[in-house]
């Protein structure tokens, strides 16, 4: 896939996190560093040769943050950071072009972390038209869960909104986002801990806060001068300590993306990290995530000897230290057909780095293997479902596209670049010989890497803006099957090698 180096270092940033904006120009040194940011995160995919299609061709977005299916799988609704939805034919996929379905833009602040971040449909959509937006808007700004109602011409009136709940964002990031309805037909809502770093002011353990939770509200059933009540299992429904009785599970940083899985019911929280660790957490009714005392699975405040007590443990995590990446973003549980050796994986990614990964649940709720399918080659803002249940990535940026995951051995399609690649001898003893045809270099600079069979970088080169052959010594790396990957401009493509 094709690295945009504006993208790259767009995502670099200091907290970490998904849609911090900087504009940067192209100097020597930022291509340096779009150099160390390439070795330290891009990994081969181990298993088979996994890939991405575009799903729609003729459908470019801008700032794309999330996508839905319509109940009845005729249509995918597509949000915008900036403030419209859009929708597209599910049929005819190759031609579709968007159909703007909501404006809002006038009222969405959007910028860094805010904006139109969530849509979800009402269960009985299809009858009553109703659909649900979690935005920013204001000043001091807030975020705000809102009603609109679909008309018959296939679009919406940005005049029916009915305004559920605020609440106030006391710094401009971490304001999650996601809402979504679980299989009990309430809908739940991801909100961060308000922003700057560190929980400053510990939100997240705050049971009198709405901050840093997954939050859950019945939307059928106003009650107490409301306009949405409180599911009666809540784990402070009706409290009379202060708490706020829309929380289902606390503890959270920044959750950016959610889901429940359609056979089990389960829910999956990616919750982005501080500085070290990304997590991925199975939310409980009533649980506690541990955010600030921890990080992931590490001790944050205080940095060691944590009072662990009562706190959850996430599911899985990584650490920014391992090139892995260091902002998740959260998938599914993937149930569709084409694919089906990664059936009941959570198939999720790292928006700064683009890997994708699909990790294996166990029976017991532990985590199994961790596999790396492909990295994306973009900024991973979501993932999505479609309507035959097959998962689609959304890139993030200007004129940007959906993809769906495949392999190559679903497509028979092979990686255009491979036929412009030549390495030998293979086997290989002492080097390697790398032959490329002057046409790909595009007048930029090529990058070669070698990794190993368990994804760890072995070797590094760049070749120059004209250079088309080059040597990599090997002769030091025990023997083995390795990968070697080739970066250009037009895309990528891996070949296996074989040292002996």
């Amino acid at each position: 896939m094709v690295v945009n180096l504006d993208d790259i270092l767009f995502s670099y940033r200091v907290y970490h996190l998904p849609l911090y904006t900087f504009t940067p120009m192209k100097t020597l040194l930022q291509e340096i560093f779009f150099i160390l940011l390439l070795t330290s995160s891009f990994k081969p995919a181990l298993a088979q040769e996994y890939t991405l299609r575009e799903a729609y061709p003729a459908a470019p977005f801008t700032n794309q943050l999330e996508a839905v299916v319509g109940n009845n799988d005729s249509r995918l609704y597509v949000v915008e950071q900036g403030g419209s939805i859009y929708w597209l034919p599910t049929e005819s996929k190759a031609t579709a072009q968007p159909t703007l379905f909501l404006d809002i833009s006038g009222r969405v602040v959007a910028g860094g972390e805010a904006g139109l971040l969530g849509l979800a449909l009402h269960p009985d959509y299809e009858t009553n038209g109703y659909f649900y937006v979690n935005y920013t808007t204001g000043n001091p700004l807030q975020t705000r869960i809102s009603r609109f109602t679909a008309t018959a011409a296939n679009t919406a009136d940005p005049g029916s909104e009915v305004v559920l709940l605020t609440y106030e964002q006391p710094f401009a990031n971490h304001n999650g986002g996601k809402i979504a309805f679980g299989p009990d037909g309430y809908l739940y809502i991801s909100s961060g801990d308000g922003g700057s770093a560190g929980d400053p002011q510990n939100n997240a353990q705050n049971l009198a806060s709405l901050l840093g939770k997954i939050l859950r509200i019945d939307i059928n059933a106003a009650t107490e001068g409301r306009s949405y009540g409180i599911p009666a299992d809540n784990p402070f429904a009706n409290n009379t300590s202060g708490y706020r009785e829309e929380i289902y599970a606390y503890g959270f940083r920044n959750v950016w993306k959610f889901s429940f899985d359609e056979t089990t019911d389960l829910l999956l929280a990616a919750d982005v990290g501080q500085g070290t660790r990304e997590e991925i957490n199975k939310v409980n009714n009533g649980g506690n995530y541990g955010w600030r005392i921890m990080e992931g699975s590490a001790c944050y405040t205080p940095s060691s000897n944590c009072n662990t007590s009562g706190l959850i443990l996430p599911v899985f995590d990584y650490t920014h230290a391992s090139g892995a990446g260091r902002s998740i973003t959260g998938g599914y549980i993937y149930r569709g057909n084409l694919l089906p050796e990664l059936q009941g994986k959570y198939i999720y990614g790292d928006y700064v780095s683009g890997n994708i990964w699909a990790l294996t649940l166990n029976p017991d709720g532990t985590a199994g293997a961790n596999t790396l399918l492909l990295n994306a080659g973009f900024l991973v803002s979501s993932f999505a479902v479609d309507e035959e249940n097959e998962l689609l990535v959304l890139s993030y940026g200007t004129g940007r596209k959906i993809f769906r995951l495949s392999s190559d051995a679903v497509t028979g399609i092979a990686d255009e670049l491979s036929a412009y690649l030549e390495v030998y001898p293979n086997p290989a003893t002492t080097r390697l010989h790398i032959k490329l045809d002057p046409s790909v270099a595009n007048g930029l600079p090529q990058y070669l890497y070698l990794y190993n069979a368990t994804g760890q970088l072995t070797q590094t080169k760049i070749l120059n803006r004209i250079a088309s052959e080059a040597e990599l010594e090997v002769g030091h790396l025990p023997k083995g099957i390795y990968h070697l990957r080739l970066q250009t401009d037009k895309g990528s493509t891996f070949k296996k090698i074989v040292l002996q």
